[in-house]
């Protein structure tokens, strides 16, 4: 299993997707960049509460922003999902060929 992160990013991958609100963010950001304003408005939460998870969810580098005059832009780090989605396929690659136990007395 080789990935470029270390098990403390992955952990904060999986950390930051184990969220519903987390979750709706990324599902609005999969369609387009969106400016802080537009995910308050539409996820109809405070921009303190939306700031925090936003916080998490660029520190586990799924998210990147970009400044521009006063607001500030959000999309997707897709590369990030792809690490993540191939740190669970290495499971799934093996999970076949792994007989059920029984115990034996």
């Amino acid at each position: 299993m080789v990935h470029s992160l270390t098990p403390t990013q992955l952990s904060a991958g999986f950390h930051a997707l184990s969220d519903p609100l987390r979750l709706q963010i990324i599902d609005l950001l999969r369609q387009r960049e969106l400016c802080v304003c537009e995910l308050c408005e539409q996820l109809e939460v405070s921009q303190s509460k939306l700031s925090f998870h936003l916080k998490t969810l660029k520190e586990a580098g799924l998210v990147r922003s970009q400044q521009e005059g006063r607001w500030i832009y959000y999309s997707l780090n897709l590369s990030q999902f792809v690490v993540l989605e191939q740190f669970l396929a290495d499971y799934r690659r093996f999970s076949p060929i792994a007989p059920a136990r029984t115990c034996q007395e």
